[in-house]
């Protein structure tokens, strides 16, 4: 729970919070001389800003982009005047100091600038995520963190467990993957708008084989995938077997103002699995995003899934790694 020095400029005059939820942490922060408000559609830029400077503190650079935000907040299943919270300098020009968000009462994210830390923020912000989270009756809430970071120091002094660790991954310059020649009868292509729910199927087939959670939406997936700012057709590509039918995806983004070429999302159906057909999506997407100006290419993975050393036996290398902290909620906690 760390950003940069420089706090970020954030609109509007914040709102008094009076909920049981909310009450506690709005008490704290104005013993500090803070005020706190939930976030509106408006703030994507000051929390992104927030975010991409303390990822460059701890990381040297930022991995998180304002599409992201945006993408992620308008899943309808996302409401951000109960699941969001600001915490702001007060006055006629505030500015974002710290937040935190809490999807489906179990997926946070949180960050407090450079300059306020030390001052209770984080922990408070942790206890509000917490609420949100017993409130909503999930029981476990949890959130990446880079490894080592002052975030990840602080939820483990909090009493937030690793459940799982994450890596990104690069392929270093001047390196390509392999090419993977296809099973006959197989290709890759874009996919058409009316196989978006049949491609949403077989991605969440893939993860929830390892993913305990509820299955995804198709509405929450559109809303992070297709409807993400700055998405184009071509960044969504499937593989299709003798049937024409799509057996396997790819979500590719490109991130770092068109620089790095990110895959996002990576599934081949079980049934269709040990044909090379993956290897296959991951080279074509690569692929075209060099053709688009991309310098490097990147993709992530975590410990769940057993793949990361498929990623690195095809050259790629991990340039950072996470880890996924989680407390329980339930009424015991």
């Amino acid at each position: 729970m760390s950003s940069h020095p420089t706090p970020s400029p954030i609109a509007g005059a914040p709102a008094s919070a009076t909920d049981d939820v909310t009450a506690p942490l709005a008490a704290a922060m104005a013993g500090l001389g803070l005020v706190v408000r939930p976030l509106t559609t408006a703030d994507s830029a000051a929390v992104f800003e927030l975010m991409a400077q303390d990822e460059r503190d701890v990381l040297g650079e930022a991995e998180i982009e304002e599409a992201d935000l945006v993408g992620d907040w308008q899943r309808p299943s996302f409401d951000l005047g109960t699941q969001s919270i600001g915490v702001l300098t007060p006055g006629p020009d505030p500015r974002l100091v710290g937040y935190a968000e809490v999807y489906e009462g179990r997926w946070g994210a949180a960050t407090v600038a450079v300059a306020h830390r030390g001052r209770g923020i984080g922990t408070a912000l942790a206890t509000w995520m917490q609420a949100v989270s017993r409130r909503d009756g999930r029981g476990l809430v949890g959130m990446p963190v880079p490894a080592g970071s002052p975030g990840d120091r602080l939820l483990e002094a909090l009493g937030y467990a690793v459940a799982w660790t994450s890596w990104v991954l690069a392929l270093p310059p001047g390196e390509q993957v392999q090419p993977q020649p296809l099973p006959t009868g197989y290709a890759v292509r874009t996919a058409e708008p009316d196989e978006y729910r049949a491609v949403h199927d077989v991605i969440e087939d893939a993860f929830l084989e390892w993913s305990v959670r509820e299955r995804e939406r198709f509405e929450d997936f559109a809303a992070s995938t297709v409807r993400r700012p700055g998405f184009e057709p071509w960044h969504l590509r499937v593989v299709t077997d003798e049937t024409l039918t799509p057996v396997g995806a790819c979500l590719l983004q490109l991130a770092a103002e068109g620089t790095v070429g990110y895959v996002a999302r990576l599934a081949v159906r079980l049934d269709r699995r040990g044909r090379g057909l993956a290897r296959a999506l991951l080279v074509d997407a690569f692929a075209l995003a060099r053709e688009h100006g991309a310098e490097r290419s990147e993709l992530s993975t975590d410990s769940r899934t057993g793949a990361l050393g498929l990623y690195e036996r095809v050259g790629m290398v991990v340039t950072s790694t996470w880890v996924h902290r989680v407390r329980d909620t339930g009424p015991r906690a």
